[in-house]
């Protein structure tokens, strides 16, 4: 008795070892899971420290001067000497201002109306108009905040006055936050769950349809049948459009009813690119289905495919307040140019050929990841 109690240490710590060996070797075994556990927290690390920024600065910005002075010029200038302004270039009419923010191209607009600096003069106290596409309430805020500063300091070194003496600035700044007056969040947030629900979901649907098949034995009797790469593929991605066209119909339904969200646009302009977008991800997908040996692994790119979806899309921080690699790494991504679509139908009653060029790099994106997959897709099992 005394010599079996003494042994049961011993051969639990054997069990325990052994279990620890083969777990070991399993990971080893598995490099794909393990790349995976040590590139997300570095993905997250860099995408957090480097590419977020939540006092936006370098935003787009058209100037529409409708007289040719000393006072704009100066405005002009110091707003190009400022961080949070970037002018593209100046508008001919309000038409042509108008049109550049409806696109999406520009989030703010600044227009120096006729006889301004005459008005300035004569301590009239004139109007200087600053639109701002308030679709994302962050991205505009701070920087409608510095608007007044900014100018006043254009005028003071105009005037040749100092800065500090510069108690009165002599005209007023007329702030029209276009397409979300009132600064709801609301506005800004439920078109986007939009695109990030769809994302997630249909990843996971078809990332593991190819890996399932292998996994459960059948996919021999599907390669069995007299059917291409191509047939099985646009097979498999069907049905799970009408899911997440489904998806999204609940989903918009339930912003318009609880969070009176407005829709400005056409709805099947809306329908067309959604379903568009839907196919998308469901290609990436499949793309990871092609790629992946097991469930576990699908379910894990599918992951590292949706955290920069989600981080770097202008969901969750502001897109323009991100460094120059992070806004190109971001326009690869799908879910960018969906949110400017379902924002800019929504909220600014944006047509399809104002937003042709996203809705191009949807069908890019998807046209890419399905030649991927049909490629990548083995007509045998190893």
């Amino acid at each position: 008795m005394i010599g079996r109690i003494a042994r049961m240490p011993t051969t639990a710590l054997s069990r325990f070892w052994a279990v620890f060996v083969k777990e070991v070797i399993q990971l080893r075994r598995d490099r794909v899971s393990f790349a995976m556990m040590i590139s997300i927290p570095l993905m997250q690390l860099l995408l957090f420290g480097y590419a977020i920024n939540t006092d936006p600065r370098h935003l787009p910005t058209v100037v529409l001067l409708q007289e040719e002075t000393d006072i704009g010029r100066s405005i002009l200038a110091a707003l190009e000497n400022t961080s949070y302004f970037d002018i593209k270039g100046t508008a001919r009419t309000e038409a042509e201002m108008d049109a550049l923010m409806q696109s999406g191209e520009v989030l703010f607009a600044i227009e120096v109306p006729a006889g301004f600096e005459r008005a300035v003069r004569r301590g009239e106290k004139p109007g200087l108009l600053v639109a701002a596409d308030a679709t994302d309430p962050v991205a505009s805020g701070t920087a409608l905040a510095s608007l007044s500063g900014i100018v006043g300091t254009a005028l003071a070194r105009d005037r040749g006055i100092p800065e500090d003496m510069m108690t009165d600035v002599p005209f007023k700044i007329i702030q029209h936050r276009r397409y979300n007056p009132a600064g709801k969040t609301a506005l800004n947030i439920v078109p986007g769950l939009l695109g990030t629900i769809l994302t997630m979901t249909m990843l996971i649907f078809t990332a593991l349809s190819v890996t399932r098949e292998i996994e459960r034995g059948t996919m021999e009797s599907l390669l069995a049948m007299p059917l291409n790469p191509l047939d099985i593929m646009l097979g498999k991605i069907a049905p799970y459009i009408l899911v997440g066209f489904m998806q999204a119909a609940i989903i918009l339904f339930a912003g318009l009813a609880l969070f009176s969200v407005p829709m400005f646009g056409n709805l099947l302009a809306l329908a067309f690119l959604t379903t568009l977008f839907i196919t998308t991800n469901l290609a990436v997908g499949y793309t990871f289905s092609t790629l992946a040996r097991t469930q576990l692994q699908a379910m894990q790119m599918s992951m590292m495919w949706f955290l920069p979806n989600i981080l770097l899309s202008g969901f969750m921080f502001p897109f323009a307040g991100m460094p120059q690699w992070a806004q190109w790494l971001g326009e690869t991504l799908p879910l960018t140019h969906y949110l400017r679509i379902v924002r800019g139908i929504m909220l600014k009653g944006s047509t399809l050929w104002e937003l042709r060029a996203d809705a191009i790099w949807l069908a890019a994106l998807m046209l890419i990841a399905m030649t991927i997959a049909v490629m990548r897709f083995r007509r045998t099992l190893d």
